[in-house]
């Protein structure tokens, strides 16, 4: 029996990704430092007290290759939010935010507490419906800072790695960057792995500490083995994985979509093109 296992774009094995709330000003200070070190984030924004025109988050997001995602029209927790009080506090966000840059806006952030607490009666399975009937591919939540480094079974209830005050955070890196997941490792420990680290930009002014993030990128940044990519960059490579179809006996790969898929098949790297189908050895 074959061992497959995802790989991201160029066979690496480990990609690393940053969410950022609120859409304050701080984004920019924040955006300018992960282009110094050729990183990607995810910035969500609040339509109802966002910061940015239409032309400065084109200037420091959008052409730097970041992500602009939905937090909510009024930043409300949706866990204590009736259904309709939900689907219009996400879907006017969505609509804004689409109407202001032009482009088809498909993640989030939960806004507040999100869907670590349920008021109203609420519960996941109902917020989890509407985000889909909303195609809202992802929502981040957060509560349960670890050092799992695995990617969402759910996506609609994705966890990150650690807020950067973790006091942890810098061990979690050392220990993200240090695994080893060669051929050499056990089979359960090959799959590939994501660090994931979120906050708000202003809480840097707050606690005088833009050195913290400067050290997390220093020590990330620029690293060839490691993909840096946005979140929404990250769910659709995932699903062009999820999308491959394979023959009977696993020997041939047809890739439908539109984005190259890599794998690795018994410790071989392979890349699959959109259309393709390869025959594996």
């Amino acid at each position: 029996m074959r061992s497959v296992f995802m790989r991201y774009p160029e066979g690496r094995a480990k990609a690393v990704t940053f969410s950022y709330d609120d859409g304050v000003v701080q984004d920019k200070r924040l955006a300018e430092i992960f282009n110094k070190y050729s990183m990607k984030a995810t910035f969500n924004h609040n339509t109802s007290f966002n910061a940015f025109s239409k032309e400065e988050a084109y200037e420091y997001f959008l052409s730097k290759g970041h992500e602009i995602a939905v937090h909510g029209a009024r930043h409300r927790a949706n866990g204590n939010l009736r259904a309709i009080e939900g689907i219009r506090d996400v879907l006017d966000c969505r609509l804004e935010l689409e109407k202001k840059h032009g482009q088809i806006i498909r993640g989030m952030a939960y806004p507040d507490t999100g869907i670590r607490s349920m008021g109203n009666f609420g519960n996941y399975e109902m917020i989890k419906a509407y985000l889909t009937e909303l195609d809202i591919a992802y929502a981040r939540t957060l509560g349960n800072d670890n050092n799992s480094f695995r990617l969402p079974d759910d996506f609609h209830a994705w966890m990150p790695s650690a807020h950067h005050n973790n006091p942890r955070i810098m061990e979690y890196i050392d220990e993200f960057l240090n695994l080893d997941i060669s051929t050499k490792t056990y089979h359960a420990m090959r799959i590939p792995r994501l660090l994931y680290i979120w906050g708000h930009s202003y809480e840097f002014d707050r606690d005088n500490n833009w050195d913290r993030i400067e050290s997390i990128c220093e020590k990330l940044g620029n690293n060839e083995e490691l993909w840096f990519a946005t979140n929404i960059e990250i769910y659709d490579y995932v699903q062009a994985y999820k999308s491959l179809r394979y023959s009977a006996d696993g020997h041939m790969i047809y890739n439908p979509t539109l984005i190259t898929v890599w794998l690795d098949v018994d410790g071989k790297l392979y890349s699959v093109k959109s259309g393709e189908t390869i025959h594996i050895d």
